[in-house]
């Protein structure tokens, strides 16, 4: 967390910061251990100050920052990080800010004095300044894999199908498939019907089919809703609000529970390379080929 949903949705509130022009870059002064930013923050502030924001973007579970220098700044939230669009004096429990920039509107009053924050409760998170080499070569395409909401049914099948591994497992490599954490590959795998444990090469074209129109699915839902804020709290949106999905998940975090699509099973948790599955063994059952 957060996942594709969560990202998206923190792109979209901070979207408008396009056109603007960084005037300032700080780091709040904090007793915490300090993120990761590459380069170092006076070498940062050299390289944005003055510069204009031409877009923002996302890839993967990742915000990108395009600036007229053609750099890129990389925000990534890990666990517990979150992009806010803040005014000047208002942030959400502020010895969590780990990084501020100033804007200059632009010639839009509505953002002049407007703080773009990334907010870290664990520290977890990182921010990069990339030249366009350096970002070819540690996020393009054989870093990073198509992104999940991008994604062909036959782009799916070809990138995992060949694997032995477990699909769940599979649907959490971002070099093969971007975006995906989790929270969101139970979600997808229970309405798809398929076990977490089954592997790659077993499944057959019509589950490959109904796989991709499930990812789809839970995944535009879920930005619909603006993400899934869970019972930490630590995920919300751009605006300091939470996410409306966790009322639709329906076997994350439910182990025990009697499952909502098949109202015989009792959703049952596994560990699968060190994090949990949550799934229903009866609309789930792994039918051995």
């Amino acid at each position: 967390m957060p996942e594709l949903p969560e990202v998206e949705t923190m792109r979209r509130g901070v979207a408008l910061i396009a056109g603007s022009r960084i005037r300032g870059v700080r780091r709040p002064p904090s007793r915490l251990v300090p993120i990761q930013i590459t380069p170092r923050l006076h070498a940062l502030r050299r390289r944005v100050i003055g510069r204009r924001i031409e877009s923002v973007g996302r890839l993967g579970k990742r915000i990108v920052i395009a600036l007229d220098s053609r750099d890129r700044l990389v925000i990534e939230p890990r666990m517990t990080g979150r992009v806010l669009l803040a005014d000047r004096g208002e942030a959400p429990d502020r010895e969590h800010v780990r990084l501020v920039f100033e804007l200059d509107g632009g010639g839009r009053r509505s953002l002049d004095g407007r703080r773009l924050v990334f907010w870290d409760s664990r520290g977890l998170g990182m921010v990069w300044l990339l030249p366009p080499e350096d970002f070819a070569r540690r996020l393009g395409p054989q870093r990073i894999g198509p992104d999940a909401l991008g994604i062909t049914p036959d782009e799916l099948r070809l990138r995992l199908a060949p694997s032995r591994r477990a699909i769940k497992v599979a649907l959490l490599d971002q070099k093969a498939l971007a975006g995906i954490g989790n929270l969101y590959a139970s979600e997808i795998l229970h309405r798809a019907r398929l076990h977490p444990g089954i592997a790659c090469c077993e499944l057959r074209p019509i589950q490959w089919r109904r796989l991709h129109a499930m990812i789809g699915e839970v995944l535009e839902e879920a930005v619909a809703l603006q993400g899934s804020t869970l019972a930490d709290g630590t995920y919300r949106t751009a605006r300091n609000e939470a996410g409306a999905f966790q009322g639709r998940h329906r076997v994350y975090q439910r182990a025990g529970q009697p499952c909502l699509q098949c109202r015989r099973g009792k959703i049952v948790r596994l560990v699968q390379v060190q994090r949990s599955t949550f799934y229903c063994p009866v609309c789930q059952r792994r039918r051995r080929t």
